[in-house]
Formats: structure tokens, C-alpha cells, sequence
């Protein structure tokens, strides 16, 4: 500290906050919402504190490599040892003949409010996914609109919201046995599940759809946040957190009476550096962080990049990849996986 000047001790003083934040984010998935509601918070912002100690990193080595370098690399290190570095490198493509696709994908009420310049989206939508020839597909925001037409013998919806007309689904190409929903108290979201035959063997597919933000990025400008509005948008978001935690809890009760392997797909609307992705992963395996490559982006939020899709699956599952897909026809971006036991 000695040798650097006014400017830079200041910097490596901000250097340090930023540190503690991001060590503060390994204790996140550990500790409830309800708990400290500030730290369920802290989960937005992971990706963009790594972003900014590897800003630190290239300041500190520019200036004539600082021995202050190492604070931030150290913590872009344990960010990559612990899967919290938000880019992966590499993929995984396995060509297996007894494995099976499954997708999930939020679908924005199928445009129905035309927040997309595109009047064909149910017909888009149908197309792109019976492309893919996916034997489960599991959706949030559904609406049955005119244009659907996927190719799948088995379905089951279930609707909520004041008029019951929309909610979530699964398509099956395997038998539908049985199926279920969990009916979140005092929201409109919800989670259901179906069980399946796949050869001699009983399935069980989750679709999960947790209590949304309540914050919409066209009335939410970053970069002019006020103290009122700062409070109002903080608010909300511990208010949804706290919400998604009893979702949680009651998914997971659900769960543990369940004996069949089991495959989960949802729309978390959170991160997977939060308490509510802990819980729910558990031993499961994230076919993002097994197969994937890049950034996994499935939502932007005032051009900030969220993975807040998922689909899990039992320790049993061989994930041999996983896709997603930009291709414009929701808020949402779909994702696919490729799966095998």
C-alpha cells in the first residue's frame, strides 16, 4: 500500500468491497431468503462482480503488475473452481441411440399480448420445436392458442390466474400414468409434474415455474435509480424471494415422496447462484454446467444476461448435451437437453 499513489489506494480499497461482495456470494445458497433478504439480492449480481475483478485484474497488471493482481485473481480462481465463472469453454456431444430430448421453454403467453412484432408465433413456435423431434417439452405461460400444433400423442396443461387461462405444460411421446399440480398458494405461478413409462422404467418430469420478480426492464432504468425507487424495486424483489422460498419448500415435500428418477425443467426466475437453485438442484445434475457452452443465457434483463431456465436431472441420467436457443419468439430463450441412462 505503500508504494501506490492517492488514486490507487482508492481503487484497491473498492477493490476490496467488491471482494467481500463476492465472497459474501458463496454463503447465498446456504442461507434463506427470508434469513437476509439482501443477500438473495446479491444473487442477481454474481456475474457482473466476476466481471468486474477481471476489470481489476487487467488494471493491476497494466499499471506494472501490482502485487494487489492477486486479490481479484484469486477470486476469478475460486469462481471457476466452484462453477460460479458465468462462461463455459467447453461442451459435451455424445452421440447415444438410447437417449431422449427434452426442452424447456417459457413461452411468453405465445405473444399473446403482441409484445413481439409477430403475428405467426404459435405457428413459429410449433414449427421450431416439432424441428427438433423432442420426446418431453415442458412450458410456462402457456395459452392455447390458435396455430399450436406440436406433435406429441400425450399432454397435460393446467391453468391459473383469475380466469384460469393460462399456466403451464408438459407434451409427452411417452404414456402419461399419472399427473398432478402443486397449486402455489397466492400466486400465479405453479408447478406440476407427470410420471411417464420409458421402456420398463417410470419417470417423473417437473415443470416449475417460481414466483416472477414483479419487475419489468421497460420500466426499470439502471442507470437512474433514485433512493425511492431504489427502495420500491428492492422491495419487490426480497417480497418475490420470499415468496419463492415457500414455493420451494413445498416443491421439495412434494419430491421426496417421489421414488422414480426424476427430471426437472422450469423457469426458476432466479439464478443459479441462489438459495432457490441450491435446494432445487440438490445431488441433481445441471445439464448447463454438464454439457453447455458459453454464457447459457435464457433471459435479459435491461441488457444484463440471466440463466434462470434449467433442467436438472437425477444423478442416474447421462447428460450427453445441451443447446440454447436465440431465436427470438419470446422473452425467453428455449433450452434443450440430450439425455441417457
Amino acid at each position: 500500500m505503500k508504494n501506490l499513489s492517492f488514486v490507487n489506494k482508492i481503487f484497491f480499497l473498492i477493490n476490496n468491497i467488491f471482494a467481500l461482495l463476492f465472497f459474501a456470494s458463496f454463503v447465498i445458497p446456504y442461507i434463506s431468503p427470508k434469513s437476509i433478504p439482501l443477500l438473495s439480492v446479491l444473487s442477481l449480481s454474481v456475474p457482473l462482480l466476476i466481471f468486474i475483478h477481471i476489470l481489476f485484474v487487467l488494471y493491476w497488471w497494466l499499471i506494472g503488475f501490482k502485487k494487489q493482481f492477486f486479490l481479484s485473481a484469486l477470486c476469478i480462481l475460486l469462481a471457476i473452481s466452484f462453477s460460479f465463472f458465468p462462461y463455459k469453454f467447453k461442451e459435451k456431444k455424445v452421440i447415444s441411440g438410447n437417449g431422449f430430448k427434452v426442452m424447456n421453454f417459457n413461452v411468453r403467453l405465445f405473444n399473446r399480448y403482441q409484445w413481439i412484432e409477430n403475428k405467426s408465433i404459435s405457428k413459429d413456435i410449433s414449427n421450431f420445436v416439432n424441428q427438433k423431434e423432442l420426446d418431453i417439452l415442458a412450458i410456462q405461460e402457456f395459452y392455447p392458442s390458435k396455430g399450436l400444433s406440436f406433435d406429441f400423442p400425450y399432454k397435460y396443461v393446467e391453468y391459473k390466474g383469475k380466469k384460469k387461462d393460462f399456466g403451464q405444460a408438459i407434451y409427452s411421446k411417452y404414456k402419461i400414468v399419472n399427473h398432478g399440480s402443486l397449486d402455489f398458494k397466492g400466486s400465479s405461478n405453479n408447478a406440476i409434474f407427470i410420471d411417464i413409462i420409458k421402456n420398463s422404467d417410470t419417470l417423473r418430469i417437473y415443470n416449475l415455474h417460481f414466483e416472477s420478480l414483479g419487475v419489468q426492464t421497460k420500466n426499470v432504468d439502471l442507470d437512474n435509480l433514485d433512493e425511492q425507487k431504489s427502495k420500491k424495486l428492492l422491495k419487490r424483489l426480497t417480497s418475490a424471494f420470499s415468496k419463492q422460498q415457500d414455493q420451494v419448500e413445498q416443491f421439495l415435500n412434494h419430491k421426496k415422496n417421489c421414488n422414480y428418477k426424476i427430471i426437472i425443467c422450469g423457469d426458476f426466475n432466479n439464478t443459479a447462484y441462489s438459495w432457490a437453485y441450491h435446494q432445487v438442484k440438490g445431488d441433481f445434475k445441471d445439464t448447463f454446467l454438464e454439457a453447455g457452452k458459453g454464457f447459457g443465457k435464457t433471459f435479459m434483463f435491461n441488457k444484463y444476461p440471466l440463466r434462470i431456465d434449467f433442467i436438472l436431472v437425477d444423478e442416474k441420467f447421462n447428460v450427453n448435451q445441451h443447446q440454447n436457443f436465440n431465436i427470438k419468439l419470446s422473452d425467453h430463450e428455449p433450452v434443450l437437453a440430450k439425455i441417457s441412462y
